[in-house]
């Protein structure tokens, strides 16, 4: 099928997605990935362990009024809860759109310091068309950008973006909203300012290369990080919500068109309350905003919600109430509507160097 045929699906599903005070659950991790935070409750990483967290996750209740899309890895969308029910059916029986990453990691680029190119435009065509099949109607491919001395390289930012690009027109070829992510690691010392400027050149480069793949803006999302002071900047921790609301809405303004209905930040290793507050402040701000402005977060609404499960059916109501703490506070942050409660956990910095999963 050309993507003319799922027009108006795309641009339906993409409005869905990003819509005011919904947002994405980002439970893509990979098995390594995954291992990594039940090593951190001392759980055993198998494939039944890995199942009882995402059920867990996707049958906690009140999770569709807040929730309008959930990124799953490969094995969880073929995996089922424990009556039979296939996650994907799920979500979707609650009025949550499944997504799936597609991804296969990032390679280095010969002749750079330690930059990558994200794999998997080979066979995508035929992989987005079985999980269309399958009931997922959104994707997300994630390019891995640094700043650094001269970084990042102009060879970095093309074959990102372009990667990105083609990644984007075969998922709507296919009927699949794609979520676009340059993400540009907050690693290093440099300051907002010049976070900013990266963020723009990358941004503009990514624009331009949808737009040469035909990609229909109206019917994709966009994914990035929010521009910050890098993680060893000595303000990194000190800087205001509204610098960084300020700095971020000046960069996406500048770059990106209206036409993409919605911006679905990552968290980038913020705390809980850090991603939360400062997505809040976006929404206040009394500035054109042309774009629904959300979240896609992974680490920022999982973490007291796994900790507080730690590997215990007994603990899945206490994991279901941390999870949709966060959750609600992300939806009212969408409306600019969120007051920061008194959590201790939501304060815990979620930084990982050099993030890959």
């Amino acid at each position: 099928m050309s993507k003319s045929q799922y027009r108006e699906e795309l641009y339906q599903n993409a409005k869905q997605i990003s819509r005011s005070g919904f947002g994405i659950l980002a439970a893509d991790e990979s098995t390594g990935t995954i291992g990594k935070k039940f090593d951190a409750i001392s759980l055993e990483n198998t494939e039944l362990n890995r199942q009882r967290y995402r059920q867990l996750l996707f049958t906690t209740p009140d999770l569709e009024k807040y929730i309008s899309g959930v990124i799953l890895y490969d094995e969880t969308a073929r995996q089922s809860s424990s009556d039979g029910k296939n996650f994907c059916e799920l979500l979707t029986s609650r009025g949550i759109l499944p997504g799936i990453k597609v991804d296969k990691g990032a390679k280095p680029i010969m002749g750079t310091d330690n930059e990558t190119s994200t794999q998997g435009l080979d066979d995508l065509d035929k992989r987005c068309a079985e999980y269309y099949k399958m009931g997922i109607r959104f994707a997300k491919w994630r390019a891995i950008l640094r700043i650094g001395n001269d970084q990042p390289s102009q060879a970095s930012i093309l074959e990102n973006t372009w990667t990105l690009a083609r990644y984007a027109s075969i998922c709507q070829q296919n009927g699949l909203v794609p979520i676009v992510e340059p993400e540009i690691l907050s690693d290093g010392d440099h300051d907002i300012v010049k976070c900013q400027a990266v963020m723009e050149r990358v941004w503009a480069t990514q624009i331009k290369a949808l737009n040469d793949c035909n990609v229909m803006l109206e019917g994709a999302l966009l994914k990035p990080n929010m521009v910050t002071h890098g993680l060893t900047h000595p303000e990194r921790d000190s800087c205001a919500a509204k610098v960084i609301a300020a700095r971020t809405l000046c960069a996406l303004l500048r770059t990106i068109p209206p036409a993409i209905p919605g911006i679905m930040f990552l968290s980038g290793g913020q705390s809980e309350g850090q991603a939360t507050n400062n997505l809040n402040e976006m929404n206040r701000s009394e500035g054109n905003r042309p774009w629904n402005i959300s979240f896609s977060y992974g680490r920022a609404l999982q973490n007291t919600c796994i900790k507080t499960w730690n590997g215990s059916d007994d603990n899945i109501k206490a994991a279901h109430d941390a999870l949709i703490l966060r959750a609600k506070a992300n939806s009212e942050a969408t409306k600019g509507k969120y007051v920061s409660e008194n959590d201790k956990d939501a304060g815990e910095s979620l930084v990982v160097e050099n993030y890959v999963y």
